[in-house]
């Protein structure tokens, strides 16, 4: 089979080849599939890199979410039939023809959801749902979240209201905001290179106060989340898009009683019960199905494309996620 891989840690687009191998055989409680479409995300690229909180073995292929149809089955999965399509996250290797996942894996995907939405449907969307829980977020109550054009953000802006949680939600540019607007999210979006943003979000939240935060930028931007905080607040790092440090005044932290902590969504994915993953998959695939979450393409690569994918030109410039077809 063909598969996007690398030796070596570095720059993606550097060190990502296409190759040949061996098709993989599934162990007795694994499935093989057949890869229909592969998301590349963020965190793909950076594990590539060597820099993400998990290192796999080398040589290693890219790729950690598909949809796919089962191609063999172990000798101990009950519960699945070859040719049945399924989604899978948090695995490894899915920028190939053909993956091995562990069969508690699968997610048997409906017919109203289409291939383009199953291939990310379940990581950035999870993490949506899992921060909600994860800051312990009730209904009726704010959030604010930065980077809310990112696909956690905008999943998050789509999802939240279906609890009736508000959300309130940054961007930098006007640019940025349309690409919210697009999508149907057009309650509550601030732009932060207006120099009044702040008084604009305490506007939006009157008399009441934000709950929790989530900071996907870090450096100045992740402080100021933490300010508009009200007392017993609480704000989830899940990542440093401006690469600074974290900078908070902890005035903030001191006299609100504020709580900062960090978020790994596949540490949480590993950690919640079988009960709540199924339950929160079935949230997502609701919502999927019936129109109220909308995941935009950025645009589909052919496997022998692979260096152009993950370039940052391309990551850069994309309005959706970057999509792989082996």
């Amino acid at each position: 089979m063909r598969s996007a891989s690398y030796n070596e840690f570095g720059k993606p687009s550097d060190v990502l080849s296409v190759s040949d191998s061996q098709t993989p055989e599934p162990k007795n409680n694994e499935v093989r599939i057949k890869t229909i479409l592969s998301s590349i995300h963020n965190h793909d690229l950076v594990t590539i890199k060597g820099e993400y909180g998990n290192k796999p073995e080398l040589p290693a292929t890219g790729g950690s979410e598909a949809v796919g149809t089962i191609d063999a089955l172990g000798s101990d999965v009950k519960g699945f039939k070859k040719g049945q399509r399924v989604v899978v996250s948090g695995v490894q290797g899915t920028w190939a023809e053909y993956f091995i996942a562990p069969a508690q894996s699968l997610i048997p995907i409906p017919e109203a959801i289409d291939d383009e939405m199953a291939a990310q449907l379940i990581a950035m969307p999870m993490s949506a749902l899992l921060l909600i829980e994860f800051l312990n977020i009730e209904p009726g109550q704010w959030l604010i979240q930065n980077a809310a054009n990112g696909a956690v953000g905008e999943s998050m802006a789509m999802l939240a209201p279906q609890r009736n949680i508000n959300t309130i939600n940054l961007v930098r540019s006007k640019e940025s905001e349309q690409e919210l607007i697009d999508l149907g999210i057009t309650d509550n979006n601030v732009v932060t290179d207006s120099d009044d943003w702040q008084q604009q979000v305490k506007k939006i939240v009157g008399d009441a106060h934000i709950s929790g935060a989530v900071d996907a930028v870090g450096g100045k931007s992740g402080g100021e989340l933490i300010s508009l905080l009200g007392k017993h607040g609480a704000m989830a790092s899940l990542g440093s898009m401006s690469g600074e440090p974290l900078m908070i005044n902890p005035s903030n932290l001191i006299f609100n009683l504020t709580k900062v902590k960090g978020f790994w969504a596949s540490d949480l994915m590993q950690e919640i019960s079988r009960d709540d993953m199924q339950r929160l998959t079935r949230e997502l695939i609701d919502n999927a199905a019936n129109g109220t979450l909308k995941l935009p393409t950025g645009g589909i690569y052919n496997l022998d494309d692979i260096q152009t994918a993950v370039s940052e030109k391309v990551q850069a410039e994309k309005k959706g996620k970057i999509l792989l077809k082996p």
